[in-house]
């Protein structure tokens, strides 16, 4: 299994991350057209957090024992072949227990009001490499492969 694993030591908190992932999850796939005219803005599932001089770039992380599945109610995350934890917005009921639960703070509520669902990463499916390891122009993000 894939996972965007941060390496904090290279983190500027520049939060290209954020802009990049945004960007890609958004209707025009233009920067400019995506955060400024856009409605509702697009949301990043990445943050960077930061915190005197340590900075580092959180999203889901894909936990083994991931108390995100434990609590949807919906059925909305399930993990699929590959080990990931994936979100169907379809079965998202919008009860916000897994943005609660998670240790890593990597699930949010859309942006969209009327929808009233819960967004996370999800390794930017049309593209080979996800789009917040692609902008990081420090290598602070990295795609490795894990055992599962």
């Amino acid at each position: 299994m894939k996972k965007v694993m941060p390496r904090e030591e290279y983190c500027l908190g520049c939060q290209l991350c954020e802009i990049a992932c945004a960007v890609e999850h958004s209707k025009s796939k233009d920067v400019v057209t995506a955060m400024k005219y856009e409605e509702p803005k697009p949301l990043a599932r990445t943050r960077v957090e930061i915190e005197g001089d340590t900075m580092l770039s959180l999203s889901c992380r894909h936990c083994d024992d991931a108390p995100c599945l434990t609590v949807c109610m919906g059925g909305a995350l399930y993990r699929d072949a590959d080990g990931a934890v994936r979100h169907n917005p379809e079965r998202c009921v919008g009860c916000w227990m897994c943005v609660m639960v998670c240790p890593y703070g990597a699930l949010s509520r859309s942006a969209d009001v009327s929808k009233a669902i819960a967004v996370k990463c999800d390794f930017c499916p049309d593209r080979s490499m996800p789009a917040c390891v692609e902008a990081c122009p420090n290598g602070a993000l990295v795609l490795v492969e894990v055992d599962v």
